[in-house]
C-alpha cells in the first residue's frame, strides 16, 4: 500500500530523541507528528530570518526622494 506523504529516516543522537519522545507524550502525539512539527517551526524561523535580512537590505538602500508618495500608488 503506497503511502500519502514522502519519508524521511533521521538518525538522533540519543539526547534528543528523548527530548523529543517527552514533547510528544507531553502532546499527546506520536513521535512522527512531533518531528513534523518541529520542522515546521524550524522552516518557519528560518523563513523569518531570510525575510528580515531581505527587509533590513531593503532599508540600507531606500532613499525617500526616490520613493513614491501615496497618492501615486493608489
Amino acid at each position: 500500500m503506497p503511502v500519502k506523504n514522502p519519508r524521511i529516516n533521521v538518525v538522533l543522537e540519543k539526547p534528543l530523541y528523548h527530548t523529543i519522545e517527552q514533547l510528544a507524550n507531553r502532546d499527546g502525539i506520536s513521535l512522527s507528528l512531533k518531528v513534523r512539527d518541529l520542522v515546521k517551526e524550524a522552516l518557519e524561523i528560518e523563513e523569518d530570518i531570510a525575510l528580515s535580512a531581505f527587509a533590513e537590505k531593503r532599508e540600507r538602500t531606500f532613499t525617500k526622494t526616490k520613493s513614491l508618495k501615496h497618492h501615486e500608488v493608489w
